[in-house]
Formats: C-alpha cells, structure tokens, sequence
C-alpha cells in the first residue's frame, strides 16, 4: 500500500485572515469582479466559406448585450452527424475571450487540408458555438457557400481574434 503524502497548505498572514473574514461575503469569495458569459441571445453569429477556398469558413460573433461578457476563447465546431469538434489552432486554448458590448471577434476554421483526400467526409452543416454552455448556431453548406457539402477531415479552428484579417493570419490565409 502507497502511503499519501499531506497536501500542503500555504500560511495565511493574520492580517490577510482579518481582511477575509471581515470583507463582504461576495468580494470574499470571488475577488475582483470578471464579466460574467456571455448569453447566447446576446449573441449573433455569421458564417461564410473564404471567398476562392471553400475548405476555410470565417466565422464572427457580436456581443449585442449592453454590459461586456465572455465566451470560451476557441469556438466549438462541430460537423453535421460526426463525433468530435475541430481542434484549436494553436493548441492550449482553454480560457476566456473578453467582448465589450457592440463588440466583434472572428475565428477561421480549416475543415480539410486537401479536398482531394480519400479519408473526406462530407456533411450538410457546421454547427458553431461561442460557448460549451451554447447550442450554437448551425449553417448549412449552401449558406456557408461550400456548395452541396462541407468536406471534413481533420479540422482545426482559430481562438477568436479581434479582427477578420488576425485569423486569416492564424489559420494561415491571405486575405482574399
């Protein structure tokens, strides 16, 4: 048997032990105050192929609430019926995106690297969300502009960027 070793817990000052228990309970427990999520009515979302490449869809979200909020930093993108969502370009993306009200960001996504690729899948719609907590909105190949099909294999999506032209350059598209 593997004996545990203690958790160690870090000393707390006798001054900062006084500032907690005499605070307000709401600045005790939740320090500096952060915007809250954003909710999904407050939200619109477009989606469209890049114009020339229709294996990269742009996709923008507007904060039409009146107070700022946020939305998980990478999209969540999936693809009609098939299991999984794109992968975040770069990797690591878990953390928040700040959207002060009328604000817009933008994400590029990538759904194949080589039209050509005998491993494609095709599906009807991509479906988007801002957040996890999100339905999202789903956009079918011929809104998106992708013709009958989005081609899939192997997707990727930008973190939301504060311009359209950033995640052109993240996903490595000139724009077009």
């Amino acid at each position: 048997m593997r004996i545990r070793a203690a958790l160690a817990v870090p000393a707390v000052s006798a001054a900062t032990a006084v500032l907690l228990l005499t605070a307000p309970q709401s600045q005790a427990a939740t320090g500096p105050s952060r915007p809250a999520g954003c909710t999904e009515k407050a939200l619109s979302m477009r989606a469209r192929a890049a114009a020339g490449d229709p294996t990269v869809v742009r996709v923008s979200i507007t904060n039409h609430g009146a107070r700022a909020c946020v939305v998980d930093r990478v999209p969540t993108v999936t693809f009609g019926n098939l299991d999984g969502a794109a992968l975040p370009t770069p990797a690591g993306g878990a953390g928040a995106y700040r959207l002060a009200p009328g604000q817009s960001a933008y994400a590029d996504i990538r759904t194949i690297g080589d039209p050509a690729d005998p491993e494609a899948r095709r599906v009807d719609a991509v479906t988007v969300a801002a957040s996890t907590a999100h339905w999202g909105r789903s956009f079918t190949a011929g809104r998106l502009g992708t013709g009958k099909r989005v081609l899939v294999w192997e997707p990727v999506t930008t973190w939301w960027r504060p311009s359209a032209a950033a995640a052109d350059r993240a996903i490595g598209l000139s724009r077009g």
